[in-house]
This record gives C-alpha cells, sequence and structure tokens, in this order.
C-alpha cells in the first residue's frame, strides 16, 4: 500500500469509526480541525459500539452556554456533572469483555477516559493519540491555526465522515471487510463501528485489517 503524498483535514473525534482510522493509514500528516464552531449530532462527541443488543450510540454531554449557538470547537465543555464515564465504561465492557483481546486494551483506555478532561477537544486528542499507539499507525499529527487551511496539498475528510448517510462523502479509498465480531450471529457483520470494536477483536492484526480496507491506484 501506498501513502498518499498529501495531507488529510479530519474533525476531531471521539473513539472514531474505522473508515477515519484508514485515512491515519493512508495518509502521512494527518490535520486536526481545531478552528470550527462545534457541529451537533456527528463523530465529535459519540461512537457506535455494537451490543447484545444491536448498535449502541455513547454520546459524551456537552455544556451548551445559553444564548450562544456557534462554540468553537476547542471551547467545547464536557458536562462531567453527568455520570457519562461510568455509563460508557460499563457498555464497553459488557460488550466486549468476552472480545479476544479486551483484556489487553481495557485497563488503559478505561484510564484515560476516567482522566480528567473538562475540553472535548483535549480529551479526543488523548483517546486518538492512544489508539494510534495501539495501532502501530504514526503518522504526523498537526491541529490546524486557521479554519481548513493547511499550507499544503490536502484531502478535506472534516465533514465527510459523519453519521447520517445523507452527510457522508463518497469514498473511493475506503473498502468495508468483514471481521469477526462478538454478535456477528445474531446481527450479522456491523460496518463501520468505532475503532475499539476492531481492536477488541483482532487485537494487534487491526493494523493489517486497516490497510486491507484501504484502496489506492
Amino acid at each position: 500500500m501506498t501513502s498518499i503524498d498529501k495531507a488529510v483535514l479530519l474533525s476531531t473525534a471521539y473513539m472514531p469509526p474505522i473508515q477515519y482510522f484508514t485515512k491515519c493509514v493512508l495518509y502521512k500528516d494527518i490535520y486536526i480541525e481545531g478552528c470550527e464552531n462545534y457541529t451537533k449530532q456527528s463523530f465529535r462527541n459519540r461512537c457506535d459500539i455494537a451490543t447484545a443488543n444491536g448498535v449502541l450510540t455513547l454520546t459524551i454531554p456537552v455544556v451548551h452556554a445559553e444564548g450562544q449557538n456557534k462554540i468553537p470547537i476547542k471551547e467545547v465543555l464536557i458536562d462531567n456533572n453527568k455520570r457519562w464515564k461510568a455509563i460508557h465504561k460499563k457498555a464497553i465492557e459488557s460488550a466486549y469483555r468476552s472480545s479476544p483481546f479486551f483484556i489487553y486494551y481495557a485497563d488503559d483506555l478505561f484510564s484515560l477516559i476516567d482522566a480528567p478532561s473538562d475540553k472535548l477537544f483535549d480529551f479526543n486528542t488523548s483517546i486518538l493519540k492512544f489508539l494510534l499507539e495501539q495501532l502501530e499507525i504514526k503518522p504526523q499529527i498537526n491541529i490546524t491555526t486557521d479554519y481548513k487551511t493547511i499550507d499544503r496539498a490536502f484531502d478535506d475528510w472534516s465533514e465527510g465522515i459523519h453519521p447520517k448517510t445523507s452527510r457522508q462523502k463518497e469514498d473511493t479509498t475506503y473498502i468495508s471487510k468483514p471481521y469477526y465480531q462478538v454478535f456477528q450471529q445474531k446481527y450479522g457483520f456491523i460496518a463501520n463501528l468505532s475503532i475499539i470494536d476492531a481492536l477488541f477483536n483482532l487485537g494487534p492484526g487491526t493494523n493489517e485489517y486497516l490497510r486491507s480496507c484501504v484502496k489506492t491506484k
């Protein structure tokens, strides 16, 4: 697989989906958009996992300042008055405790979730760096200093990877391929879940799996 000699622009995201990480494999330089305004109902504060009851969306609650419609993404505060951390950890454990590699990654992931976290952007970044390390993917991570402005050629995927089908950008470099999932006998294979679904089920093989999902010319 040949890396693309351009940068890619991505949004911040909470335990992003597999498609997101195929960009981290394909591009050497990753830029996270740090100058946008917060967008609701996106992967910026949510992720999807597979549970015994089907797909479950885990959402980080954020503080909405009264009368403030546009909030810079770096200023978005997590609403830690709600018990979201305990809820997310319980859901993840329930969904993946029987997966082959849960015990190898869960403690470190849960420690990051439990760590003091006020700002969504910073929290997401710490999770992203941890996941990239576990996946042995080593792109150069940068944060933009101007909105959608990078001093080199880049592909913009900051809005194209989205929970809503109508908002998704056509992706000619990503191919979804099935792998073992805990509840596949009940629901069949569920594509493009949070990367932790692949990590808990494939372990070190996740890197090779991601590369197999990348289509290049």
